[in-house]
């Protein structure tokens, strides 16, 4: 039972980390130039492929491989020509 309760612990622990940095990676995004988000997004693409073919030879979950592609594309879309403040 404390090996179930040590593993809660962590799992609420990494969703604060993770709302953490969703509330800071859109404000980094918006403070880019469209020149620069434009690098970014293109450097992001690449290494969100390298990321979905690392977990697709991986012995991961669906819902890992789901939350994966809902997250970048709501990446992709942060970065888009046009989106935010800074678009």
């Amino acid at each position: 039972m404390k090996n179930l309760q040590e593993v809660t612990e962590r799992v609420c622990e990494l969703k604060g980390s993770l709302i953490a940095l969703d509330a800071l990676l859109p404000a980094l995004i918006d403070s880019l130039a469209p020149r620069v988000r434009a690098g970014v997004l293109a450097e992001f693409e690449a290494r969100a492929e390298v990321a979905r073919t690392m977990l697709l030879h991986a012995d991961v979950s669906d819902l890992v491989l789901a939350s994966f592609e809902r997250d970048v594309a709501r990446n992709r879309a942060l970065l888009a020509p046009g989106a935010g403040a800074a678009g």
